[in-house]
């Protein structure tokens, strides 16, 4: 039997992000997008609450969660801000993750436990100026001399690199290998020398999140924090990816549900023609087709979320969820703006943010154009 209702657990835990985030989150979101920087109080106090440790063991000082429950924290916070979204989605799925999956014991106890208690931020260094979704174009080197390795290279948009404290990074070990065979994953420090992370690159939404390039300068690193063994840093990459997209995916449902409760909100009270906008039935017919594409869209993301958790494939699932959910969040953020009018174009408004910041879940962890060639490539179409 097919059971698609949270247990009680889930449900108390769901409530309480709920809470967190209309309390906490919501009255800091126009301001930060203004600013275009991240409330750091802010994460500190979503760090004491846990939620940067949700999916992770306690014996690694995580919550001891299901990435079903840290699905259900992204859609919360995300309804109220993506940026603080994104945030919590790039150090729990990219890098944390990632260290609790290849890391070594001693790994896991040096730099997964401050992740997972909530003492340290991460970051996921990637993609770089020449290399996007052409992950074997990077350039970025590391190089082993005695017992070090020397990083040089650069990285772009990387998520959180303007106040993490962990860089996982991506470098090519074997130059004359092709990149899924000669790249490697490091754990990098902050504060080691030859790190120099650029101001924030301006952006059309998630203005708040912080996002920047990362230049990497002879960068000397232990030979012991290489990640998961050399030329074995493509599979690990591909492999944060996947849990990437289910945070992506709760992302874009969170934006996609929140602009719309904003509309709705808008329309029962909005009179125009002497009755309220919201009660007219073309209004009502497309906030039905609205509302029934984000439950969809949230069901195909429980799916690869569970999917996760039971240790079961979920590839295909994520990239599913991730295709579905960001094309709902575009389309219902636009509608939504259109359903407020002129003041669904003003700045005031939320719903103008959330058009704004809906785009980019259809870009960052794979484009729409990459789900659709992970999903194809499971129907054994050739």
């Amino acid at each position: 039997m097919i059971d698609f209702n949270l247990d009680s657990e889930h449900l108390e835990l769901r409530d309480m992000y709920r809470k967190f985030a209309e309390e906490r989150v919501k009255p800091l979101a126009h301001e930060m997008d203004e600013a275009e920087k991240m409330n750091m109080d802010l994460i500190k106090e979503m760090q004491q609450c846990g939620f940067f440790g949700i999916p992770f063991p306690e014996e690694y000082g995580g919550a001891g969660g299901d990435v079903l429950s840290y699905v259900l924290c992204m859609e919360e916070m995300s309804k109220a801000d993506a940026s603080t979204g994104v945030t919590l989605s790039v150090h729990t799925s990219l890098c944390a993750s990632t260290i609790q999956e290849f890391g070594t014991e001693e790994q896991k106890q040096k730099w997964l436990r401050p992740l997972a208690d909530g003492s340290k931020i991460g970051c996921f260094g990637l993609t770089e100026p020449g290399a996007g979704s052409d992950v074997a174009g990077a350039r970025t080197t590391a190089v082993k001399e005695g017992d070090e390795y020397v990083i040089n290279g650069e990285k772009i948009f990387t998520t959180n690199s303007g106040f993490a404290d962990t860089f996982l990074v991506f470098a090519l070990t074997d130059k004359s290998l092709p990149a899924h065979k000669g790249m490697s994953a490091f754990l990098v420090d902050r504060n080691t020398p030859g790190i120099t992370v650029t101001a924030d690159i301006p952006r059309m939404g998630i203005r708040a999140a912080s996002n920047a390039a990362v230049v990497y300068e002879n960068v000397r690193v232990p030979a012991e924090n290489l990640l998961g063994g050399e030329g074995k840093g493509f599979k690990i990459a591909m492999k944060a990816l996947d849990g990437g997209r289910i945070g992506i995916a709760a992302q874009a449902v969170g934006i996609a549900q929140g602009a719309l409760n904003e509309a709705i909100k808008y329309d029962k009270e909005r009179v125009q023609f002497g009755k309220t906008i919201a009660s007219f039935q073309n209004t009502q017919f497309k906030m039905a087709d609205l509302q029934t594409k984000i439950d969809a869209a949230r069901l195909l993301t429980w799916r690869a979320a569970v999917a996760k958790d039971k240790s079961e494939p979920y590839n295909v699932y994520a990239a599913m969820a991730k295709l579905m959910a960001s094309d709902v969040a575009n389309q219902v953020t636009r509608d939504c703006v259109q359903f407020l009018g002129g003041y669904g174009f003003a700045r005031e408004y939320s719903v103008e943010r959330m058009m704004r910041d809906a785009k980019i879940t259809e870009i960052y962890e794979g484009t729409s154009e990459v789900m659709k060639m992970v999903i194809s490539g499971s129907l054994n179409l050739k």
